[in-house]
């Protein structure tokens, strides 16, 4: 049994003056939904062998602000292929992962973490239907495998056990009204 965890970076700062969007920061609600987050992860008892991230401004940002919320450390694995990733280059890098990880986590963008989600859990509602409709900032999906190796990871053959928004968590991290 294999387990991918699948995280979005929080909100970033698209008011900051950046040339690159690589360079983007998060904002100060991402800061906050990314720590309620850590802290979330922490109260489920959830761990992680390997750790699987963009090297984006942003999702450094994220990694920083969960861990804090977490009380632990990720040192993840920087891979700049998943900087804005297609959902087949996020399948390679899961596919790669040492065979000796069970629980593996990806920090990255979307809209190709919606995408892994939706080509990997095949369709019949629930939780999948929430991915399809909206795969917010700092959302967790969760996913497990009944495969030995991470390179028998394929479309269809996952199940979406968890799907974790952080206004589930804290409703003030809701959408923004107008």
């Amino acid at each position: 049994m294999k387990t991918l965890t699948l995280l979005r970076h929080a909100k970033s700062g698209w008011d900051d003056p950046v040339a690159r969007d690589f360079d983007r920061p998060l904002n100060a609600k991402g800061r906050r939904a990314a720590q309620t987050m850590g802290r979330h992860l922490k109260s489920l008892g959830l761990r992680f062998d390997h750790v699987v991230a963009s090297p984006a401004v942003r999702v450094v940002e994220t990694i920083e602000a969960v861990a804090a919320g977490y009380g632990a450390p990720l040192y993840p694995a920087w891979d700049r292929r998943m900087y804005l990733a297609s959902s087949a280059t996020l399948l390679d890098v899961v596919r790669e992962t040492p065979a000796d990880a069970d629980r593996l986590m990806l920090i990255g963008h979307n809209p190709g973490l919606e995408d892994l989600v939706l080509l990997l859990v095949p369709e019949g509602g629930g939780l999948r239907e929430e991915v399809e409709e909206k795969y917010p900032t700092a959302t967790l999906a969760e996913l497990s495998f009944d495969i030995d190796h991470w390179a028998d990871a394929a479309p269809g053959r996952a199940q979406l056990t968890r799907f974790v928004r952080p206004r589930d968590v804290d409703a003030s991290l809701g959408p923004d009204r107008d």
